[in-house]
């Protein structure tokens, strides 16, 4: 789905990734779950496009509703896996630590895991082989994509700045609809391991100029990351 020039979403309000499409080529802003491979095969028909465009993919962390089909992509087109450092074992293998789930209801969370079992999600493949990153790269991809560290959800996680589409891409830094609950509206992320420092990191991106604030869970949001972090709070 187009949300404006050179900002594509694929998904939807419960697992999104995103597509940024330039004259130098595709980046691709995590990777959903793996039967979102369909969606970006139908996004990149629709651009006239294939995956042979894509020059790389970065994950805003290693979980595995944001790897989905990171590792197809990896093994069979040589397109680069970029995640933080500290998010790569995650990435490559799925080791992290419980965390308490927080507030549920049933017919969210049953729309969620049914949702997921649909696109495969029960069977994740990691990714073999990633290229790691650290807070403000600035990576050599379409729309020089900007590594905001973003601490908290994961060690891990950062948000991803791309002036050309005007956009901030947090992860599960902050979502837009609770996949557990159902509930609408700017929130802190369910799953996330250390709360504190997520709502903390929020801050890290009040400086950067975009429109558009595009969680892995939820509607896309168009405000300033200025406000974001006041927000999620009051959220």
């Amino acid at each position: 789905m187009k949300l404006a020039p050179h900002l594509h979403r694929l998904g939807n309000d419960l697992v999104a990734c995103y597509l940024v499409d330039t004259a130098e080529g595709i980046t691709l802003i995590d990777a959903g779950l793996p039967g979102h491979w369909r969606d970006l095969q139908h996004e990149l028909r629709a651009l006239g496009k294939s995956v042979d465009d894509i020059r790389g993919l970065v994950l805003t962390h290693g979980d595995s509703d944001h790897i989905g089909f990171a590792e197809r992509l990896r093994r069979a087109h040589g397109v680069p896996v970029f995640v933080h450092a500290a998010d790569a074992v995650r990435a490559r293998t799925g080791e992290k630590p419980k965390v308490a789930v927080g507030p549920m209801r049933l017919g969210p969370t049953l729309g969620f895991f049914g949702y997921s079992i649909r696109k495969n999600g029960l069977r994740p493949r990691y990714v073999g082989e990633v290229t790691e990153i650290g807070d403000g790269d600035v990576l050599d991809l379409p729309g020089s994509p900007v590594i905001v560290g973003m601490p908290g959800h994961s060690p891990g996680s950062v948000a991803v700045h791309v002036p050309v589409a005007d956009a901030v891409f947090v992860g599960d830094a902050l979502t837009t609809r609770h996949v557990l609950t159902g509930r609408e509206g700017p929130q802190p992320a369910p799953f996330t391991d250390d709360p504190d420092e997520a709502l903390s990191s929020l801050d890290r991106i009040a400086g950067l100029s975009a429109s558009w604030v595009l969680p892995g869970h939820g509607a896309p949001w168009r405000t300033s990351p200025a406000q974001v972090g006041e927000a999620v709070r009051k959220g």
